[in-house]
Parts: C-alpha cells; structure tokens; sequence
C-alpha cells in the first residue's frame, strides 16, 4: 500500500515551485550530489552521474545501487540533520513534487538547489543534459538524451496515421484522477494514436467523477499496474471500452517516473492501443 500510495503521489504531483527553470550553465561540476524525488536518482544515473550521488530520497530503488545509498527525505519532508552530515555540494529537487517553501528554507540554510523540471517528454531530455552538466558527465548525458528522443521519434513515426483512439487514463479509482494534456502520459497517448478524453482540463492531474468519464466515451482505459481494478467501468454496458473489453494495465515504475525508462511505457501504451483496434468494429 506504501508504495502505491507514493506512485500516485509521482502521477499526481501538482506544480507547487514558483522557482522552477535552469539557470545559465554553472562552471563548477558537482561530485557530492543529492537527489530529492526517486525518477531524480533515475536520471543522474542515466545521466553518467551516479558515482556522484551521495543521498537520494525514498523508494529511489533504481538503478539498484540507489537503493544503498542514505535516504534523506520523503515525499513531503527532507532530513536536515542527516543531509548535513552527507555534506553535499548540490541538491536535485523535483519541480512539480516539492514544495517552493521547501526549496526556499534548503537555500536559506546553505544549500545549493537545482530545480529540475519533468512535465513533458522534452524535459526528461532536457533533465539528462542538465544534470549531465551539472555533474561533469556532459558526453553520457548528452548521448541518454539524443538516445530517449530517438526512440521516442520512432515510436510516434511507426504509429503515425493510426485510427485515433478516445483513453481515459486512470491514475487512481478512489479518489479518481486522471492527468490533462500538459502532462507526459498524455503525450504517450497522443504520440500512440490515442486522445486523451480530459486533455483540455486545466488542472495538471484533476480530480474527476465518474459521470464525467462516462460522458466522454472512451474506447480505451488504461490503468498502471498499481491501479487495476476496472470493476467501476465494467457495469457501465454501453460505455465504447466495456463493450470491446478494452482495459489495459501499465507497467506501474515505467509510467510513473520521468525517466528515460518511459519508453518502456510507451511501448506498453501502444501495444494496448493496437490491440484495441483490433477489437474495434469495422468502420
């Protein structure tokens, strides 16, 4: 239950940093570097930087070498005292999952904070050669980078010209939320032949109701794997999903971190997406 409790809490993180945005290009490179969300731990080792992570946050569990290293914070609080002791020459923190008042006290006391910024698919890319920078790891950085953008490029171009499909995607049942157009699931969605049935709402992950679902008609629900019980949807006869089964569960780590494994996830999105058309009636 913990940790699907903090895999919601990845999905539906709301902007709450005013500070947000990389500064010019800092000529110090960092070595003693500490990461304040899991998918940040993610990305410094994606990034050729994780022999410079000296703490991380919990449930940062991969690569598996993040898992052994001190846990100095949570979802909602960070341990100063055992941070002091780590000593570390910067901080990573989460843009849409940290707090600005958080971020203002850590550099109140000393710390250098860098807010990294993980909305969109562009800015996973661009968190790779940020913190490539920031670590001295420019070439791997660089190179996970330009690596994630291609195979997502590819992906969008094998599924060009699909029969657009409408999703609803299910974050959580109770409270049920669902992410808008600004988020990268959403763009998972789209670059697969799928639209997102509540992309024009203007909260980043909203709280819907069910009503609300049932009026736009998705022909398509997906779920992460840490969310799969469909049963609310499956006495809803005429909804479009219900009538071709068309549920679908997501690999729960690989959608619910910003990360260059959301690739992974995309594949998963459209296989799913595939398979629905084929349950589709001719049209």
């Amino acid at each position: 239950m913990i940790l699907r409790a903090a895999l919601i809490a990845t999905l539906v993180a709301v902007t709450a940093c005013t500070e947000a945005g990389a500064p010019a290009d800092d000529p110090v490179h960092y070595s003693r570097i500490v990461t304040l969300a899991p998918h940040l731990a993610e990305l410094a080792y994606a990034a050729g930087a994780g022999d410079r992570l000296v703490g991380v946050s919990a449930y940062s569990d991969y690569p598996a070498e993040a898992a052994s290293l001190p846990v100095v914070s949570d979802a909602f609080t960070v341990d100063r005292e055992q941070l002091a002791l780590l000593e570390p020459d910067l901080l990573l923190a989460w843009e849409s999952g940290m707090p600005a008042s958080t971020i203002s006290n850590l550099r109140a006391a000393g710390f250098r904070v860098e807010v990294i910024r993980t909305r969109g698919l562009d800015d996973i890319a661009a968190a790779l050669r940020r913190i490539g920078r920031l670590a001295g790891t420019e070439a791997p950085g660089d190179a996970a980078a330009s690596q994630f953008a291609d195979q997502i490029a590819r992906l969008r171009d094998a599924h060009a010209g699909k029969r657009r499909l409408s999703v609803f995607f299910q974050v959580s049942e109770q409270p049920l939320y669902t992410i808008n157009a600004d988020h990268y699931i959403s763009e998972l969605l789209d670059l697969c032949g799928g639209n997102n049935v509540f992309a024009g709402l203007d909260e980043f992950a909203p709280n819907v109701d069910v009503e609300a679902v049932i009026a736009r008609r998705p022909e398509v629900i997906l779920a992460s794997a840490a969310q799969t019980d469909f049963d609310t949807w499956r006495r809803w006869v005429t909804l479009p999903a219900v009538e071709t089964n068309s549920f679908y569960t997501m690999p729960a780590d690989e959608i619910g971190r910003p990360t260059p494994r959301v690739v992974i996830a995309a594949e998963a999105v459209c296989a799913a997406l595939d398979d629905a058309r084929q349950r589709m009636p001719a049209s």
